[in-house]
């Protein structure tokens, strides 16, 4: 099989028809397009659980590791708690190589105020590079759960900041000698720093308070992955405009220099919303100094269009991440 996700079908195929619900306790459990559980604590609050590794850099690995666990916490409208880190480690890997990443894994916990819980280190031969596996755990009220089955046709889709902001900062430190070829410095350096933007607990926050049906962090697979998982876990169609969509001119250049599509690359730090009052919800994000637009909306068909100005077509199944030809 390709590298990536698996594929949606193999998924629920071989996957999620193979695992059962049987504990009432289990409040929210695996689905298309589910990054998080939930488990009754009391009559009134939750745990809400996710898991996620990190395979498609190993720069910053260890602050990416938090974000995008606590990103996809922050799409259920949970408070982030703690992370739970399993570390695989190579063995020709230094000690002063894990305590780095080890400090950019607090150094970030600490920005987000959460805590690292515990987990498990190891060195092994079955990995090549390091690899780390995170479990973040997170609290909620029970009648504040969300999924993506609460959203409805007509609804608002939004996306916060920009699209492929994970993706163009992991290749700026990857491959900024390439880039050195064609861009300016400054181009490369503010690439870089779109790490600053990687995490979606302020937007959650003010989502959760304006109101929304559901929130789904954009990650491997990009925009597109995110809309088709989205359509996909709400059992509707979606159409949006594709000129709305936010991107950054330096995400454009980076994907173009190395041929790869930024509409289907890793975006972590960008969230796609469903409400019932987008343009309310933008404007809320906006005061709050968060960019974001309303850039479709859903309905009760099965399908999936893209407008791009007079050009329609229909959104495919998600496919293997563009980051991966990059890194």
């Amino acid at each position: 099989m390709k590298i990536g996700k698996l594929p949606e079908p193999v998924l629920i195929r071989s996957v999620l028809k193979k695992v059962h619900h049987r504990r009432e306790e289990i409040l929210i459990g695996p689905a298309v397009g589910q990054d998080c559980a939930a488990l009754c604590v009391n009559a009134d609050e939750a745990l809400v659980m996710s898991a996620d590794p990190i395979t498609g850099t190993t720069k910053d690995i260890g602050s990416l590791s938090v974000y995008i666990t606590t990103n996809d916490l922050a799409a259920a409208g949970a408070e982030p708690l703690g992370i739970m880190l399993t570390v695989m480690l190579p063995p020709d890997i230094e000690e002063t190589e894990l305590k780095a990443m080890m400090e950019d894994v607090e150094r970030t916990c600490a920005a987000l105020n959460v805590e690292v819980l515990g987990g498990h280190t190891e060195i092994t031969d079955v990995v090549k590079q390091p690899l780390i596996s995170v479990t973040g755990v997170a609290k909620m009220k029970r009648d504040r759960l969300i999924t993506l089955k609460g959203i409805e046709a007509d609804q608002d889709l939004v996306v916060t900041k920009w699209i492929g902001l994970e993706a163009t900062t992991i290749i700026a430190k990857e491959k900024d000698q390439e880039l050195a070829a064609r861009f300016s410095p400054k181009l490369i350096k503010t690439a870089k720093e779109f790490d600053q933007y990687l995490s979606v607990i302020p937007e959650s926050k003010i989502a959760m308070e304006h109101g929304v049906s559901a929130m789904h962090d954009i990650t491997e697979g990009g925009i597109f992955g995110a809309l088709w998982e989205m359509a996909s876990g709400a059992g509707l169609g979606v159409e949006i405009d594709l000129k709305k969509v936010p991107i950054r001119q330096e995400t454009v250049e980076v994907c173009e220099f190395f041929n790869v599509n930024p509409y289907l690359i890793m975006s972590s730090g960008s969230m796609l919303i469903a409400a019932k009052d987008g343009n309310g919800l933008v404007a809320k994000l906006t005061a709050a100094g968060i960019h974001a637009a309303v850039i479709g909306r859903t309905n009760n068909s099965n399908d999936r269009i893209i407008r791009n100005g007079e050009e329609i077509r229909y959104l495919d199944k998600p496919q293997t991440d563009e980051l991966y030809k990059v890194v």
